[in-house]
């Protein structure tokens, strides 16, 4: 709640923004806000997204992703709503035997979190040929990371997903002394250094993606593209960022792997720089960790211990 909070401040004028506190999950009220609003177009964020979560809670994890999909696309229906821009994960391709991942790669994801957005997917998809009204875009994040520039937005997940964080919360805990060490589950991938290699995008250039989705979205011709950088990041060189970054030499504990998974995903981000004029601009990881710690140390518990309304 802390995010809207400062959204709200930096948008304070009557009408400009309004937050509604509902369950993806209550067809009754997911239908009632259609009813009382006058919507152009969804864009589809909400969903729980930990690898690791979902290999221990499947089905909350097909309840929250693929079914509250239908039940939102299903609403779109009931009430004539003809956009959509939704956020699918690179987890949907598994583990290619052909790197960089193209957006013609198959589809074989190897956890519930990758199996659960592609079943949406599929869903949405479907639709689209039995309604040439939909313009609909798929957008496939790679590993996002990163702060606002200015300050005002950071990643602070609740305490208690710590366990199934991703890698810089992780390392910013230990540097912060909140953890005594970061762990690194697996170390014997086939990969150059054993770790697993990830492809992470700048949430800025994530936000500019959709914007550049929605401006060209067009009924009757779903797109689907990769939002990455192009360049895959070993856990072991993201660690020595983070290092360098915060300026702490955190103690590192090497692990066995994690359930779920897999050993190198990283993009090739062709498609959306041809047919969306777009390229990730935020590639420099140390920088982008540099102005998530920042953040994070004005922040150490989250957004709770600022009142944003008034600052």
């Amino acid at each position: 709640m802390g995010a809207v909070q400062v959204l709200q401040g930096l948008f304070p004028e009557p009408g400009r923004l309004q937050f509604l506190y509902v369950d993806l999950g209550d067809s009754k009220a997911i239908n009632e806000v259609f009813s009382k609003n006058a919507i152009d177009v969804v864009m589809h964020f909400a969903a729980v997204a930990y690898v690791g979560e979902s290999t221990a809670e499947p089905l909350r994890y097909y309840h929250n992703i693929t079914s509250n999909t239908l039940g939102l696309v299903e609403a779109m229906v009931r009430h004539r709503v003809h956009k959509l821009i939704y956020s699918s994960t690179c987890a949907t391709y598994g583990e290619p035997d052909v790197m960089p991942i193209k957006e013609s790669t198959p589809q074989v994801p190897i956890n519930p979190y990758g199996k659960a957005k592609k079943m949406a997917e599929d869903i949405i998809l479907d639709y689209v040929k039995s309604n040439d009204q939909l313009a609909v875009m798929i957008l496939r994040y790679f590993n996002v990371i990163g702060s606002d520039s200015k300050g005002r937005l950071g990643e602070a997940p609740r305490p208690e997903l710590r366990a199934h964080g991703r890698i810089s919360g992780a390392c910013f805990d230990a540097a912060m002394g909140v953890i005594p060490e970061l762990k690194v589950q697996g170390t014997d991938y086939n990969t150059e250094d054993g770790t697993c290699v990830r492809d992470y995008i700048h949430v800025t250039d994530l936000v500019d993606a959709h914007v550049k989705a929605l401006n060209a979205a067009k009924p009757g011709k779903p797109g689907i593209y990769n939002v990455a950088t192009g360049k895959g990041v070993s856990v072991k060189q993201f660690v020595e960022a983070c290092k360098a970054a915060t300026g702490v030499n955190v103690t590192v504990k090497y692990m066995d792997r994690r359930p779920g998974d897999y050993a190198e995903v990283y993009s090739d981000p062709t498609k959306i720089k041809n047919e969306l004029n777009w390229t990730a601009r935020h590639t420099d990881l140390t920088k982008t960790l540099r102005v998530a710690w920042k953040w994070r140390k004005a922040h150490p518990k989250g957004y709770t211990a600022v009142n944003y309304l008034n600052s």
